[in-house]
């Protein structure tokens, strides 16, 4: 009977400690109002550079139209140095200073359309229907930077 009541007693102050442990918002850590859409992508062996060189001439040329534009923060590549280790080898990485600029908004698309063009707009158009052959998007994710105090 001691032996339960000791097991309980334990249990309990277990419990106790990890309801007492839990962090507060504010408090003990912030979160960021910057937003990244992160894009997982499971490029093809041996189609990297093929898919970086699309890349270049649309996502990342348009990103930079629409960091000129002031409509996103800044935009990255990442590139896994063990290709072949899981589903994912390529991170597309853009960063959103905060919900504003994931809003739809008629007039900041019709800054980026007339700073883009049209020529832009069917370059991509044939430039991307290659990609399902080159790679496969594997996940997407629209995360905050959490800051334990």
């Amino acid at each position: 009977m001691r032996f339960k009541l000791l097991i309980i007693a334990l249990l309990l102050t277990f419990f106790a400690q990890t309801a007492l442990a839990q962090l507060e918002p504010f408090t003990d850590y912030d979160t960021s109002t910057e937003l990244w859409n992160i894009t997982l992508i499971k490029v093809d062996p041996n189609m990297i550079d093929d898919y970086l060189e699309g890349l270049k001439e649309t996502w990342v040329a348009s990103n930079k139209v629409a960091v000129e534009l002031g409509q996103i923060e800044s935009f990255s590549i990442f590139r896994s140095q063990l290709e072949q280790s899981g589903d994912v080898n390529l991170f597309l990485v853009t960063k959103f200073a905060d919900n504003s600029q994931l809003e739809p908004n008629k007039e900041e698309y019709a800054k980026f359309q007339k700073a883009w063009g049209d020529a832009n707009d069917e370059r991509t158009r044939e430039i991307t229907k290659n990609y399902p052959s080159l790679r496969q998007i594997t996940g997407e994710y629209l995360v905050r930077e959490i800051t334990i105090k």
